[in-house]
C-alpha cells in the first residue's frame, strides 16, 4: 500500500488566519438536517445541480436559479441519511439511489433500520420520481456509484454497523455491491465486498485507470479495495492502511503528490494526514465532531487543499468550514476559514458549478439549518 502515497515530509500545522477567497450564496434557510450532498446533472443540461438527503426529504435544486424540487419524501418512517448520483449510462443525466430509515441503534431489525431504494426517473425530472426498494442491511449510512470498468458501474452501500453489532464489537459490516439490471424492478444482484470491519462511517473513490479503488474508512482504519472484473478484492489482504479510527477520508492528487486525509476519531477532533510510511501527522485539532472533508486545487491549483467542517462548536465555540493549504514542501500548512460559526456542517461536496475551471464548495449545514455555495473567486 506504500505506493499509493507520495512522502510528505515534517507536516506542521501552521495558525496562519488568511483571509477567505470565496463568495457565499444561501441557497436554502430551511433545511431540516441535510444529511448528505451529491453533485451531477439531473435535469440533462450539461450543468451541475444539488441534490440533498434531508430529514423527511430527497431533494435537488436546480443549477443557475437554485429552485428546489422535490425527489421523494416520506419515504420510510424514520429518517433519510444518504443519496448517491451519477450518470452511469452516458445520456448525460444522473441516476439516483437513496438509503433511509435511520436508527442507527437498532443494527438486527430490518423492517425497522435501513432502507435503500432506487430512485426511477420521470418524464419530468421536476416531479416526483418512483422509488424501487432493494435489499438492505440495517443501519444504511453511506452509499455511491462506483465504476468497475469501462462504461461499467456498481452502486456500493456502508451501512454504519454489522448486524447484531453494539458499540462496534460483534459482526462485521457487510458491504455489498449492487448491479443495476435492465429492469430496475428485477433482482439485483449482489456481491460482497467485505464483512471484516466493524463501525464505518465513510468511502472514497479513487481512479485507477478505466476502474475506481475504493477506500473503506471506520473503526479499524482504511481498507482499500480493488475490482478485478469480477469480485472485489482487498489490495493487501488482511491489512489496513492506519490502524486508527477514521470518520471520513478522502484521497487527492496533484502534479505528482497524492494525499490521503482523514478526520480522527469518528466524529472526531483532529484533521491528520498520511505520509509514504502511512505515518499520521496531525494539522488541526480542537474540531467539534469533524463530519466534512474534500481534498482538491482550490485556491491553490499547484497543489491539493484540504476542506474540513465539522457540525458542533470547537474549542473556541464556533462551528465551521477551514481550508488548509500546503507549503511546496508539504512541511507547513496554512489555514483560513471558508465559513466562521455560520455553517454546522454535516456534509460538503466541492465542484465547479459554474463552469469556470474553478471549483466551489457547497455544504449543508445540521443545526444552522442551511445549504450554501461558496463561490471560488480565486
Amino acid at each position: 500500500m506504500t505506493k499509493c502515497f507520495t512522502l510528505l515530509l515534517g507536516l506542521v500545522a501552521l495558525s496562519v488566519q488568511a483571509q477567505s477567497s470565496f463568495r457565499t450564496q444561501m441557497v436554502d434557510d430551511k433545511v431540516q438536517i441535510g444529511y448528505g450532498l451529491a453533485i451531477g446533472d439531473v435535469d440533462g443540461d450539461k450543468k451541475p445541480d444539488i441534490l440533498l438527503a434531508d430529514k423527511k426529504q430527497f431533494v435537488w435544486y436546480r443549477n443557475g436559479d437554485w429552485k428546489r424540487f422535490v425527489l421523494v419524501e416520506n419515504l420510510t418512517t424514520s429518517d433519510n441519511v444518504c443519496i448517491a448520483a451519477r450518470d452511469i449510462d452516458g445520456d448525460g443525466k444522473v441516476e439516483i439511489a437513496v438509503g433511509a430509515q435511520w436508527n442507527p441503534g437498532e443494527t438486527s431489525d430490518t423492517a425497522k433500520s435501513g432502507s435503500v431504494h432506487y430512485l426511477v426517473r420521470p418524464a419530468d425530472p421536476t416531479t416526483p420520481w418512483i422509488p424501487v426498494k432493494l435489499h438492505h442491511e440495517p443501519t444504511i449510512h453511506r452509499m455511491r456509484w462506483v465504476q468497475t470498468g469501462n462504461k461499467k458501474f456498481q452502486l456500493v452501500v456502508l451501512p454504519l454497523h454489522g448486524r447484531g453489532n453494539k458499540d462496534g464489537a460483534g459482526r462485521g459490516v457487510r458491504v455489498y455491491a449492487y448491479e443495476k439490471p435492465k429492469d430496475v424492478k428485477q433482482a439485483w444482484k449482489l456481491q460482497l465486498i467485505d464483512s471484516s470491519m466493524h463501525l464505518t462511517h465513510n468511502m472514497e473513490l479513487v481512479q485507477d485507470g478505466a476502474h475506481e479503488r475504493l477506500y473503506i474508512g471506520g473503526k479499524e482504519g482504511v481498507k482499500v479495495f480493488d475490482y478485478n472484473g469480477k469480485n472485489w478484492m482487498p489490495v493487501k489482504p488482511g491489512a489496513y492502511i492506519q490502524d486508527a479510527s477514521f470518520g471520513e477520508l478522502r484521497v487527492g492528487k496533484k502534479g505528482g503528490q497524492q494525499v490521503l486525509a482523514g478526520i480522527q476519531p469518528m466524529h472526531g477532533t483532529m484533521l491528520a494526514v498520511y505520509d509514504a510510511t502511512l505515518q499520521r501527522k496531525v494539522i488541526a485539532e480542537g474540531f467539534g465532531q469533524g463530519h466534512a472533508l474534500a481534498v482538491s486545487s482550490l485556491t491553490d491549483q499547484s497543489t491539493v487543499q484540504i476542506v474540513a467542517g465539522w457540525r458542533e462548536p470547537d474549542t473556541d465555540g464556533k462551528v465551521g468550514i477551514k481550508i488548509y493549504t500546503p507549503s511546496k514542501s508539504y512541511s507547513e500548512w496554512t489555514t483560513h476559514w471558508i465559513d466562521e460559526n455560520g455553517m454546522a456542517c454535516e456534509d460538503l461536496q466541492v465542484a465547479d458549478l459554474n463552469g469556470d475551471g474553478k471549483n466551489d464548495i457547497i455544504a449543508a449545514g445540521r443545526s444552522t439549518h442551511n445549504l450554501k455555495i461558496y463561490w471560488n473567486n480565486e
